[in-house]
């Protein structure tokens, strides 16, 4: 089998390996049929987060079961699956809820050190029937994917925003992610989404799913189009230090600012005394994709909410550095890219 390996910052390599194999009796081998790299995966190829010798990676893939062990009941070979970009042991009180990031024995991430990465062309995916979810008949490929990992994420950043109906939101960042978050955002009962990032391009494509495209300085152009008195919730795809301190600023006294974007491993100057007495809520939180299948999976299949124009390109596994580069420039023309065996 192949996977795709980041040896360090702006290398890739598509690395020759064993075959997966069962990771115990209560997992499955997925034949990949399409992967996807996530904002999150750039953090590796930016350099921002060291890989040491070599880290195979992806979190967001599907596929068919090409192998069951015998403690498996919700799956067999030929079934055609997605799997949560996070790993739980599937048995606790944690995972009980659909969020394995709150699991007993720790979560585990996909293609981040402690499980096999999902950019290859076969996964060891562990407790099967807790982590796989069964394509739907219908359900594209594109539609499939972001269930993995990026349409949760939009959508629990943006329900963690408190948002009330009719009210406003500002999402900064879009990327896929952030896309997501802007119509996750109206789904949920904005009134208002008001879109920030410098591509203009993207500006634009956010525009396209009805949000309010913001130009200049964020602050000042969410407090111009507010009356001064900044967005209900804000939504950080980004999570630098200058989004994380232009989202605490630009919401309103009261409001609430959902992180879902990924912060580097330096310590961010958390301005608690202005957030105290302004009365803001600071949530930060990575998907619980399990726990958002049952309201997801409806609303995409009956295109109540828009899984289209995320994808915007798509590559052979072999020609990962290719892949990873057209991401790392960051234009308007390529968003998401997948990739396929």
């Amino acid at each position: 089998m192949r996977h795709v390996v980041i040896d360090g910052p702006r290398s890739v390599t598509v690395a020759e390996v064993p075959d997966a194999v069962l990771p115990g009796p209560d997992g499955v081998v997925v034949a990949v049929d399409a992967t996807a790299i996530c904002g999150s995966d750039m953090h590796f190829y930016d350099g921002d987060i060291p890989v040491g010798g070599g880290l195979p990676v992806g979190h967001e893939f599907l596929g068919t079961v090409a192998e069951a062990g015998p403690g498996v009941t919700r799956f067999r070979p030929g079934d055609r699956v997605l799997t949560a970009s996070v790993a739980g042991c599937g048995h606790c009180e944690g995972c009980a809820t659909g969020d394995p990031v709150t699991c007993v024995e720790g979560p585990k991430v996909f293609g981040a050190g402690a499980l096999g990465g999902g950019q290859a062309s076969m996964v060891a995916v562990p407790s099967a029937d807790f982590q796989l979810f069964r394509i739907p008949d219908g359900m594209d490929d594109a539609s499939a994917l972001l269930l993995t990992d990026n349409l949760n994420t939009g959508w629990i950043g943006a329900k963690r925003a408190d948002i009330p109906l009719g009210g406003t939101v500002a999402v900064l960042g879009l990327g896929a992610v952030g896309l997501c978050a802007v119509r996750a955002a109206f789904v949920l009962g904005a009134a208002q989404v008001f879109a920030a990032d410098p591509v203009a391009g993207r500006r634009a494509l956010a525009a396209d799913s009805g949000a309010t495209p913001l130009e200049g300085p964020t602050v000042d152009a969410i407090r111009e189009a507010t009356g001064g008195r900044g967005t209900d919730a804000v939504i950080d795809a980004v999570a630098l230090d200058a989004t994380l301190t232009d989202a605490l600023t630009c919401v309103r006294p009261g409001g609430t600012v959902s992180v879902i974007g990924v912060h580097n491993l330096e310590p961010y100057p958390l301005p608690i005394l202005t957030s105290l007495f302004r009365s803001v809520t600071l949530r930060m939180t990575t998907a619980p994709v399990h726990q958002t299948w049952k309201e997801l999976v409806p609303l995409v299949l009956h295109g109540r909410l828009r899984t289209d124009g995320i994808f915007t390109h798509s590559f052979p596994l072999a020609e990962a550095p290719q892949a990873y580069a057209a991401v790392a420039a960051r234009s308007a023309e390529c968003i998401k890219v997948m990739m396929r065996p």
